[in-house]
């Protein structure tokens, strides 16, 4: 008998703790779904204020999309130079293939890095630069 109170107190728990869980989903949900709206203003803002800024829709979105590369590519480029580090100087101690992969890799990083923060200043410079 005690055995069937606890296997029914059990299974009423799981049910009430759904029940709780997916009331808290609804309430999260529509949250988030504010939350992307917001996102999706504050974008749009964004890139209306580069198109004046740069007086074609085509020059306008081309800088937001440099700009966001370019403030994208400073974690991505960070985590690709610690792993190549990784390779050349933990690695590469006992292997020297890995060794000379690392070494590409920090060099291949840190171009695609310099590349990446330079491109939106060179627009920028020949864009607004050379068509006024």
């Amino acid at each position: 008998m005690k055995k069937i109170i606890v296997s029914m107190l059990i299974v009423f728990s799981v049910f009430l703790t759904g029940y709780v869980q997916a009331a808290n989903d609804t309430v999260l949900n529509e949250e988030a779904t504010g939350q992307l709206i917001e996102i999706k203003e504050k974008e749009k803002k964004e890139l209306e204020d580069y198109t004046e800024l740069y007086g074609s829709e085509t020059y306008g979105l081309t800088a937001y999309m440099l700009n966001k590369v370019r403030i994208y590519s400073i974690p991505l480029c960070f985590i690709g130079i610690a792993v190549g580090a990784i390779w050349q100087y933990v690695i590469g101690i006992r292997k020297l293939d890995v060794r000379d992969r690392g070494l590409l890799l920090i060099i291949s990083f840190v171009t695609i890095f310099v590349i990446c923060q330079v491109l939106p200043l060179i627009f920028a410079i020949v864009v607004r630069g050379f068509r006024n």
